[in-house]
């Protein structure tokens, strides 16, 4: 093995002990011994003659220098996931794998209808799901593809605007059949609501419905966690908002004539990375997708 390759795998056991907090750990994520896991943290320390992990009451602590060096192997980790997705498919094959980043609602949610319709044409196309809800760093090779709700900056960036998702209120059958249902934003006073926690922008459209209700809401279940929001719609612990699309499958629509808020979004990829016949295929699917997704639902009504 030349020292480019060992060099290389003692940034990734470094890489997996910062991730995973303990050796034990790391060394089952690598399928390695725990003593070659503690070998490779060793030859790094002894390579920039500095300490890069404590042993604490919850494990190994990453020290100031190991955390000012993990940014930049993580970004080698990126680009190396990178090199053996576009090595797996030739360029002009529509076959292997392409990561997309999408947040976890729409992962769950919206994505496995539209892939599976993708895979009808590209059986031999496989996509790596990375659920997050922070924007996957496209130009450092994290993703290949993201579907996001606020505007990309970056110049290097392609991006298209494929619509609007709207949101509305929900609740389900039985919870409705137990509660009159509400007929103004007014009557929501007198409900259980399911909504945000401390996540800023939602709860801006929160606040803004209940000084139009004229009084505080009652919430039955706060969570940020947009699936969790939605379990709880479920399962009948309230009325919530949820992407429309997604709630008319098997929900029921209150205050029908009332979208909440709209969502832009965009399917955006790095301009470099277009070029792969495979991950043009996705972008090119995902466009016609939420097209479709946003303009079955489309509404000029009074928003939030």
């Amino acid at each position: 093995m030349g020292s480019t390759d060992r060099a290389w795998d003692d940034q990734r056991a470094f890489l997996a002990v910062l991730d995973t907090g303990s050796l034990s750990a790391a060394a089952r994520a690598l399928g390695l011994t725990q003593p070659t896991v503690r070998n490779r943290i060793e030859a790094l320390e002894r390579a920039i003659d500095q300490p890069l992990f404590v042993r604490g009451v919850n494990g190994l602590a990453p020290t100031p220098e190991a955390l000012r060096l993990s940014e930049h192997v993580r970004r080698m980790a990126y680009a190396s996931e990178a090199f053996r997705r576009e090595a797996a498919g030739a360029a002009s094959e529509i076959a292997g794998p392409v990561r997309l980043s999408v947040s976890d609602f729409v992962g769950i949610e919206v994505m496995p209808p539209m892939l599976a319709s993708l895979r009808e044409r590209h059986p031999r196309l496989t996509v790596e799901l990375l659920l997050t809800n922070v924007n996957a760093d496209l130009a450092g090779q994290e993703a290949d593809i993201a579907v996001r709700m606020t505007r990309p900056s970056q110049g290097s960036l392609v991006a298209r605007h494929v619509g609007r998702i709207p949101l509305g209120f929900f609740a389900t059958p039985a919870y409705l059949a137990r509660n009159d249902a509400p007929e103004t934003i007014a009557d929501l006073l007198r409900h259980a609501l399911i909504g945000p926690d401390r996540a800023q922008v939602d709860l801006a459209i929160l606040n803004a419905l209940s000084r139009e209700a004229g009084g505080p809401f009652h919430f039955a279940v706060r969570s940020d966690s947009h699936p969790a929001q939605l379990a709880a719609l479920r399962a009948g612990l309230g009325i919530g908002v949820v992407q429309i699309p997604v709630g008319d499958r098997g929900l029921v629509r209150v205050l029908p004539n009332r979208i909440v808020h709209a969502l832009d979004t965009w399917i955006v990829a790095h301009e470099d990375v277009r070029r792969s016949a495979r991950i043009d295929a996705l972008f090119t699917h995902l466009v016609a997708a939420f097209q479709a997704y946003c303009s079955d639902h489309a509404s000029t009504q009074r928003t939030a």
